[in-house]
Parts: structure tokens; C-alpha cells; sequence
């Protein structure tokens, strides 16, 4: 990995709302949620499980390179095209590898690992991770 320095995530617009949508026995309904988003980069907690949380990402773009030093990241796609970039290349520029998700597919990041997701189009993702995370790349 490049000695390059992960950026501040306040330099980026991203909207992150870590207050739990959905409490427990409460049905999930995600069509409306997705509907009214309107930012390019959006997470919203929906509910907690335990120690974990699952959360939407409704996002068209890039996010920035960040890594958990603690915890993993599962990634599933419910709808668009999702790149997982892992590890930056000798440049500090270029991936090391690229994971492409589309629909009805997932990926786990292992905590440690450097990575850098976009989104070419809008899409639409579930990501469970524990409640340390914050989304905001740290």
C-alpha cells in the first residue's frame, strides 16, 4: 500500500443518518426510502442486529479510500453496479484489484484492508457491519 494519506471524510458531501429507521418489529419497507433520496452519496441505518447494524446506500459515484481497522464490511447489491476497489497500487492511485457487483451479489472487506468503493450508476446497497463503524470512512 501507497504512503499516501487517506483523506479527512469531511471532504466529502456524503449524507450519513446513523439513527436506526426501523426499530425491532417494525416491517423494513425500502421503496419509499429509496425513492426520496435525492443525494448522490446516501447511507441511512435501518435497523440493528445485536452488535451489528444493516444499513442502505443509495449512491452514484465515488467513495474515498478508508479502511476499518477493527471490523469487516459485508456489501450486497440490490440494484445498479458496484465497484469494490482493494488495495491501492504502487502509484497510490490505481487499485491493487477491482470486485464488480451487480444484483443479488456480495462481498466481504476484511477489517485492515485499505479500499475505495464507487458507483458508475445509481445504486442501491445493504451493508451489515458492526455498530462501530461510522460510514464516514474512518
Amino acid at each position: 500500500m501507497s504512503d499516501t494519506p487517506i483523506p479527512a471524510p469531511s471532504a466529502f458531501p456524503y449524507a450519513t443518518h446513523l439513527d436506526v429507521m426501523f426499530p425491532a418489529l417494525a416491517k423494513v419497507d425500502l421503496d419509499p426510502v429509496i425513492a426520496g433520496v435525492r443525494d448522490r452519496w446516501y447511507n441511512q441505518t435501518l435497523a440493528r442486529v445485536n452488535e451489528s447494524v444493516v444499513r442502505l446506500g443509495v449512491m452514484q459515484g465515488e467513495y474515498h479510500w478508508h479502511k476499518h481497522d477493527a471490523d469487516d464490511e459485508f456489501f450486497y447489491v440490490v440494484d445498479g453496479r458496484f465497484l469494490i476497489d482493494l488495495e491501492r497500487g504502487a502509484d497510490g492511485v490505481t487499485p491493487g484489484r477491482v470486485v464488480e457487483l451487480t444484483p443479488r451479489q456480495g462481498f466481504v472487506v476484511p477489517k485492515g484492508v485499505v479500499h475505495r468503493t464507487r458507483a458508475p450508476e445509481r445504486t442501491v446497497i445493504l451493508m451489515i457491519e458492526t455498530a462501530a463503524i461510522v460510514p464516514t470512512g474512518t
